[in-house]
């Protein structure tokens, strides 16, 4: 496996306790909504890009000279007050403070962060640029939705997929095989002469809105994964290492859930390492089967056979690369104290004596006792 780690450590913020998070070339946080995963996640973009952060918004008009106010318009409003004397930040035993934000990083940047609710940032069909949104939206989904509003600005009219080029052939069938079924994602003029994001069947034109939830969250996802797909020969944006996904399932099917774990392995294959929060079991039963044939020193074939893709060339370097990453999951959750506590559960072992290694974090507790309710059922009829 990779030997690429670093640790993030989070004490006394908001309803975090402690949170020691080691992280792998995939790391997967898991727990219960309000548990501090995005606040997690949203650390590690803030030790690792501070000063891209304080200059969008010193440049957006924001004071970003008092520490408590950087807190509440960088993690949403209120959130200043979750900045205390005892609070502890740090990224590989390197503390990271308020008034240190801006000296953080080159400007340039370094994580790149696919936000939870992205469908919101382009509800009427054109995503707004970082200062038309207000301080009570975190920071990271201003930087991402001005990416989206620079890539529907660069764009002109024409189509977002299928796209030939941009993604392997493979990734592009099972797509549409999973979200858009033959329809076609594009930019197009509407009837006041404003350029609007449409899906094309046919003859028919469907504005964002009429959408399948599962259609408009995806396709900010997709959006936010062209911009990690360089062009020309290049596999990786050179300056961007990392990559936040909040919550990859929001409203798809378990079949595009499987199509976006590949094309988190895809990003693996490329250089990136990821973070990902999620409430989906699906997507530890990926990271579950890779640390087994890792275990097993199994052939890279299975990974194509378990995501039902034909293992070409190029699907050959992605298997092969997943093979080789490090995987690490914690479990974020309420202790008896109220306070939330994080437990490194990366074995993911269904056998484990550890309730919450064994049960991943909640996330299979519940399919496991309605089959025990059936069981007893049956025993006893």
């Amino acid at each position: 496996m990779a030997s690429r780690s670093d640790r993030l450590t989070i004490r006394n913020f908001a309803q975090i306790e402690e949170a020691k998070l080691l992280l792998g070339d995939l790391t997967v946080l898991v727990g219960a909504q309000g548990t501090g995963k995005s606040l997690a996640l949203q650390w590690l973009k803030v030790a690792m890009d501070g000063k891209q952060i304080v200059s969008a918004l010193h440049d957006a008009g924001h004071p970003t000279e008092k520490p408590e106010v950087l807190v509440d318009i960088i993690f949403g409003t209120g959130m200043g007050e979750a900045w205390k004397n005892k609070t502890r930040v740090e990224l590989n035993r390197k503390n990271i403070a308020p008034k240190g934000f801006g000296r953080i990083g080159d400007g340039k940047e370094k994580v790149f962060y696919i936000p939870a609710h992205r469908s919101m940032l382009i509800a009427d069909g054109w995503a707004a640029p970082f200062q038309k949104l207000t301080s009570d939206t975190p920071v990271v989904a201003r930087i991402f939705s001005q990416n989206l509003f620079d890539q529907f600005s660069g764009k002109g009219e024409g189509d977002l997929f299928p796209v030939d080029r941009v993604l392997k052939k493979e990734y592009r069938e099972q797509i549409n095989k999973a979200v858009f079924h033959d329809g076609r994602i594009a930019i197009e003029e509407d009837r006041q002469h404003a350029k609007r994001l449409r899906l094309t069947h046919g003859d028919t034109h469907l504005p964002f809105m009429t959408w399948t939830a599962g259609q408009r969250e995806f396709t900010p996802l997709l959006l936010g994964l062209y911009h990690l797909l360089p062009p020309r020969k290049a596999i990786k944006q050179p300056t961007i290492d990392w990559v936040v996904i909040e919550e990859p399932e929001m409203g798809l099917h378990p079949q595009a859930v499987t199509v976006v774990m590949l094309l988190i392995f895809d990003l693996l294959w490329r250089g990136y390492r990821i973070a990902i929060s999620t409430h989906s079991p699906q997507v530890l039963t990926a990271v579950w089967m890779v640390r087994r044939l890792q275990e097993q020193r199994a052939r890279w074939q299975l990974i194509c056979d378990a995501f039902d893709v034909t293992p070409s060339q190029q699907l050959q370097k992605v298997a092969k690369s997943a093979m080789k990453k490090s995987y690490c999951v914690h479990y974020l959750a309420f202790e008896d104290d109220g306070r939330v506590r994080s437990k490194d559960i990366s074995t993911l072992d269904p056998s484990a004596e550890d309730e919450q290694v064994a049960g991943w974090g909640g996330l299979t507790e519940f399919s496991s006792r309605f089959g025990d309710a059936v069981r007893a059922a049956v025993n006893e009829s």
